[in-house]
């Protein structure tokens, strides 16, 4: 009688696995996020600080046209979201000029933050899978493997999690070609405007690849 109960048990276990649903694909999840991200109509003020050091900026968005403009000097950098792939532009007085993968370990006046990272060209990648789901400041969220699918990317592969609900990145870690994690993103704190989830304040944190220590850490804060 024992052993038939244990039998019934693993059979019931068995079956409620193979009836619960299944992880999205790592496309449409991206999709989402790319989608939620374009349709944003937004002028903000915000600020990178990493010690002593603060770089405030403007930051304004016309749908899949994302501007962070700078002063002293004058600058922007602008990203433009597309169907397929993502381009980022440094625009001065002298014209625009669109920023090349050479350039995509360039820091973003002098903080941690580069010109790949704004770029968010890995949420075009189409080499990536969901392989879980955990709670990341209490929003459900999709753990995602993105891998690289050249070496133009400064980094090999990247983890992110994703909300359900908001489609927002709330975390990130990005790793170099040796396996190495070179560059950490979390959400510290979020915030509501007009009706929509938007980021408050961000850590991003630099990481030696030998050590794994923090080598720089910058905080991304947006206000209303």
């Amino acid at each position: 009688m024992y052993k038939i109960s244990v039998v019934l048990i693993y059979a019931l276990i068995g079956a409620s696995l193979s009836l619960a649903a299944p992880f999205p694909e790592a496309k449409d999840v991206l999709a989402s996020v790319r989608l939620r991200q374009s349709q944003q109509e937004l002028e903000l003020h915000g600020q990178l600080r990493e010690g002593p050091t603060v770089v405030p900026f403007r930051l304004t968005q016309t749908g899949p046209i994302i501007r962070y403009a700078f002063s002293n000097p004058d600058e922007a950098l602008q990203l433009r979201l597309g169907d397929n792939e993502s381009r980022l532009e440094l625009v001065t007085r002298e014209g625009v000029e669109t920023i090349t993968p050479a350039q995509f370990d360039h820091k973003v006046r002098g903080t941690s933050v580069t010109y790949e990272d704004l770029a968010l060209r890995f949420l075009y990648w189409q080499t990536g899978r969901v392989t879980g789901e955990n709670e990341i400041k209490s929003v459900d969220c999709w753990k995602l493997e993105m891998k690289a699918p050249s070496r133009q990317s400064q980094y090999s592969n990247v983890w992110l999690w994703v909300g359900k609900e908001n489609g927002a990145l709330m975390k990130m870690e990005a790793y170099d070609w040796n396996a190495k994690l070179l560059k950490y993103f979390e959400v510290v704190s979020g915030q509501k405007i007009e009706g929509r989830w938007f980021l408050k304040e961000m850590r991003i944190e630099e990481r030696d690849p030998a050590t794994g220590k923090v080598k720089t850490r910058t905080y991304l804060d947006i206000k209303k």
